[in-house]
């Protein structure tokens, strides 16, 4: 049976539909990115999901191609996850998606290498005949987060993200957004199957302890 990051890491892919504290550490990823809104027909954001995937699958596909990979299993691609910022916001704007910036990324399994991922970029630009150059092999460690699990549709997050915030303020955390430490989100559902209601999305924030002379002390310098 082909190995299913979602069921093998349900810890960082199925929370509870309640906040946690979590500590995630560094993961290799398909990376691409770019700005604007995602829900632009044919704009940045589609394009850039074509080329992750057409990446994704050449990977996950190579043991049938002259083409070995060291260490390699059968797995299921993971999800599609995005981290999401605006100039000036801390967290994100949900109801100005224009002045989006982004990186869309889907995690890699730790046996894929920078060699192996270079090699795909090139046999998918050429059997999908797409440009897939924009693609980077992006290493990043989240480190300390807050994250729950959102059902609905995506206009919907920002109640999920009071709750959070709530959650934060009970414990002695807060959020620590940066340039570096972002809006994250994980997509488990097939939005073009499944009804907004029913959507399941991970909303996953940076945070950092406070301690008790109101200073806030980060474990994770990015």
């Amino acid at each position: 049976m082909a190995f299913d990051f979602k069921k093998e890491y349900k810890e960082y892919y199925q929370p509870k539909k309640k906040p946690e504290i979590i500590n995630i550490p560094s993961f290799n990823f398909i990376a691409v990115r770019g700005e604007g809104n995602p829900n632009e027909e044919n704009g940045m954001y589609q394009q850039a999901i074509g080329v992750l995937y057409a990446i994704a699958y050449t990977l996950k596909m190579s043991y049938k191609t002259d083409y070995k990979i060291e260490g390699f299993y059968e797995y299921v691609v993971p999800p599609l996850e995005g981290f999401w910022w605006q100039e000036d916001i801390e967290g994100v704007d949900f109801f100005h998606k224009e002045t989006f910036h982004w990186i869309s990324v889907i995690r890699l399994p730790d046996f894929i290498s920078k060699k192996d991922f270079e090699w795909a970029v090139e046999k998918a630009s050429i059997k999908k005949k797409m440009d897939c150059s924009k693609a980077e092999f992006f290493t990043f460690e989240e480190g300390l987060c807050v994250q729950m699990m959102h059902q609905g549709s995506f206009d919907e997050e920002g109640e999920t993200v009071k709750i959070m915030n709530r959650y934060l303020q009970e414990k002695g955390y807060r959020n620590d957004f940066t340039k570096s430490r972002l809006h994250h989100e994980i997509y488990l559902s097939d939005v073009r199957k499944v009804v907004p209601e029913k959507w399941k999305t991970v909303i996953r924030h940076p945070v950092c302890k406070i301690d008790k002379n109101n200073e806030s002390m980060s474990k994770n310098n990015v």
